[in-house]
């Protein structure tokens, strides 16, 4: 270890390093930006907009508008616009449908903010990681280019340590990025879905499931 952290490092190993650890910062950062974007917007209160939804259908619907009123969630916010179009043209379905999807473009829009960052760290780290075990490889081999006779194995180690360090680094932080960023786009895609149900429901109401055909 001794001669290993004695070794000097190739620059472009630190270029590496560097630049798999700005990824790190930027998936960590973006992560925790997103889990408290979805909690300040209200995604996945489902019970809170099934609630509006049976005020509205059970023809109360100034009730109904008072309860979406206070947007605290996306479907509120969604229902909300609905039950204005409603109101404003009673007589107009496609208005008030037109409303609620311009509202469900704005927040799913928001939804979506900066989950481009993580899908590059999904796709960067590993090409990064692949890049450091290039450039450890070539440090590994330059050493038996220059050796005369028999190579002491220390003097690969620092070529070797870079190789293997910057594909698991890499490997690591593609992985907890993706993870991430899979369970973000499942919760939009489902947010979208129910916004979807929603819309449906506030105009032209449920489908009963037990009903008979």
């Amino acid at each position: 270890m001794d001669q290993l952290l004695g070794t000097q490092i190739n620059p472009a190993t630190i270029v590496v390093f560097f630049a798999l650890a700005v990824l790190s910062f930027l998936s960590v950062t973006v992560s925790v930006y997103k889990v408290f974007q979805f909690a300040r917007m209200g995604v996945g209160k489902r019970a809170r907009a099934e609630e509006i939804l049976d005020t509205w259908l059970s023809g109360r619907g100034d009730d109904a508008m008072k309860l979406a009123s206070d947007r605290k969630s996306v479907l509120a916010r969604i229902l909300q616009a609905v039950f204005s179009g409603v109101q404003a043209k009673p007589g107009e379905t496609g208005y008030a449908e037109e409303l609620g999807r311009q509202t469900a473009i704005i927040e799913l829009a928001t939804m979506t903010e900066r989950m481009r960052l993580l899908e590059m760290v999904v796709q960067a780290a590993p090409m990064l990681g692949l890049l450091g075990t290039v450039i450890g490889m070539i440090d590994a081999f330059s050493v038996l280019s220059l050796s005369e006779g028999g190579v002491d194995p220390a003097l690969l180690a620092g070529g070797i340590w870079t190789a293997l360090t910057t594909t698991a680094v890499g490997l690591a932080i593609a992985l907890v990025a993706y993870f991430f960023a899979s369970w973000f786009e499942s919760r939009i895609d489902r947010e979208r879905n129910l916004i979807e149900a929603a819309i449906s429901a506030a105009i032209y109401g449920r489908v009963d499931p037990t009903a008979k055909a």
